[in-house]
């Protein structure tokens, strides 16, 4: 044992100066880059619906969830992992990462012709981003245009920091806007990205007004030393601008969005919200303050603010959910133990991870299938499905609405009416199972409800309409009923059905009127295919 010490002494004393050198390094390289002997105030994000203080969130155990990063080598443009996962293979530094200062890049793909953007130490400044405050409630702001809604970025809105001798182009400017720590005065710096390199991997593709791309665009490189920050977020933050925020399914997209991107950039737990954009706050932010750590608006900050970490998370628009209402995305939702023994390039499960996602942020169980109700005041074996019919009802949805929305079936209360007499009446004629049929007026519920009930339906029904987009909660044994008037025979919905997995059935009319023994009969033809 005597000749054995020295040898394990020397690897000891191997093993700490190791783990030493690895501790020095991971603070050089995450540490300020400004002096240590600063002191800034840290800026905690609260969660709205209780006004305390939020630590960030982990990410919950997903049943469909498969690793996200590194990106798969060689994928092919046009694979299902390219559109719904980690297709973002081409990473471009726009300012590389130094000891002092700070780093930009984005990721980019080939498949979606987007980018999702990073960077450390990322300066913001509220007065030079030129829109309404946001987060009032809807009543307060009656009538407001979108456009006063929608961020213009002038020159110097954000900013980050570099060492001026190290790089060629800097000018001298005078900075634009006034306010504590935001203006005035003279500065060096350069843009960060031109437009040639804006249109390779920002492209505005056929968005009328891309704001994240004016957001990269009005960012300056400046000086360390004029990189002033009184405030620091220091946990990861996503920077989101919305479009139609109060319409259900291109929320969905937003969310989406988000959740690609806090995975593609390898956040360890979920990350805070900063919606760039001046929008009132609707009934869509409870799912919001649900998947993420904290949400917050622009505006709210009342001066300059750094960000540790911030990543851009694209438009809505340029997801696969919105671009596949126009081009053909040719995917089919699969599990993901299958596709973790069968990689196939044609089939996904990223939609239901996602949905999956939703669940568990609400804390619903995502481990385990449905489970079927037996009847409270029957001895019988027989079990009982629940079908969830989506009603469309009128609700204020923002300023520029007047509180009615457009109907696609005219005759729903009647089809409605007919489904609950024939499942009263107990003349449904199915022996082997029940009906518990459930009016979905989801507009009056809350979101968490919303999602309860989508994930305990054995069968959705519903016409054409935002709210079908639950559906991405779905479990995956859930039969979609899609009645489809003529003047609304769009993909949407179907598309999410097929992208899951799910058995999707449409009744297309010949008109906006069904007739509701049709509705019944194709019900009963759907149920008998559930072993009723």
């Amino acid at each position: 044992m005597s000749k054995r010490n020295p040898k394990i002494l020397k690897i000891f004393l191997y093993m700490l100066l190791l783990n030493s050198l690895f501790l020095i390094i991971y603070f050089v390289f995450h540490s300020s880059s400004f002096s240590p002997e600063q002191s800034h105030p840290h800026i905690r994000f609260h969660v709205s619906v209780n006004n305390q203080s939020a630590i960030q969130k982990p990410w919950p155990i997903l049943p469909s969830y498969l690793p996200w990063t590194p990106p798969q080598r060689n994928l092919p443009t046009g694979s299902c992992e390219g559109y719904f996962g980690n297709g973002f293979t081409k990473r471009v530094d726009f300012l590389k990462p130094r000891r002092e200062g700070s780093w930009f890049r984005c990721f980019y793909s080939e498949t979606l012709q987007s980018s999702i953007c990073e960077g450390m130490n990322l300066r913001m400044v509220p007065d030079r981003i030129v829109m309404s405050r946001g987060g009032e409630k809807l009543e307060e702001v009656m009538r407001r245009k979108e456009e006063e809604e929608l961020p213009e970025f002038r020159q110097g809105a954000f900013e980050v920091a570099e060492v001026v001798s190290s790089r060629l182009g800097f000018k001298r400017h005078r900075r634009f806007g006034g306010g504590e720590g935001g203006g005035g005065g003279s500065v060096v710096s350069r843009r960060l990205v031109n437009d040639e390199m804006l249109n390779e991997y920002i492209q505005e593709g056929g968005i009328d007004r891309h704001t994240m791309r004016d957001l990269v665009a009005s960012i300056r490189a400046v000086d360390t030393k004029d990189f002033v920050c009184e405030e620091w977020v220091e946990e990861p933050t996503l920077l989101v601008t919305r479009f139609e925020y109060a319409n259900l399914f291109h929320t969905v997209t937003d969310w989406y969005s988000a959740y690609v991107s806090s995975r593609v950039t390898g956040l360890p737990n979920r990350p805070h919200v900063v919606f760039v954009d001046g929008h009132c706050t609707t009934q869509l932010e409870e799912t919001w303050t649900a998947l993420f750590s904290g949400i917050r608006y622009a505006k709210n900050f009342t001066k300059p603010v750094c960000f540790r970490h911030a990543i851009l998370s694209p438009l809505g628009y340029e997801t696969a959910l919105f671009k596949g209402l126009t081009g053909e995305i040719d995917c089919k939702g699969e599990s993901a133990h299958n596709l973790w023994q069968n990689p196939d390039d044609k089939r996904t499960a990223r939609i239901s991870e996602f949905g999956e996602m939703i669940r568990a942020a609400f804390g619903f169980p995502v481990n385990r299938h449905r489970s079927l109700e037996k009847p409270p005041s029957s001895s019988s074996t027989t079990s009982v499905h629940n079908v969830l019919f989506v009603r469309r009802e009128d609700y204020l949805a923002h300023p520029r609405h007047g509180g009615k929305v457009q109907s696609r079936l005219i005759n729903e209360e009647e089809v409605f009416d007919s489904l609950h007499h024939w499942v009263a009446t107990g003349s449904t004629g199915l022996t082997k199972c029940g009906i518990n049929l459930v009016n979905g007026l989801l507009a009056h519920m809350s979101m968490k409800d919303q999602v309860r009930a989508i994930q305990d339906a054995s069968v959705i029904i519903g016409a054409h309409g935002a709210g079908l987009t639950h559906i991405v909660s779905a479990t995956p044994n859930t039969t979609i009923f899609e009645i489809v008037s003529v003047e609304f025979q769009r993909p949407h919905f179907e598309l999410i059905a097929k992208w899951k997995g799910l058995e999707y059935h449409a009744m297309h009319l010949a008109n906006s009127r069904a007739e509701p023994t049709a509705v019944i009969e194709k019900l009963k033809e759907i149920m008998k295919s559930l072993g009723c």
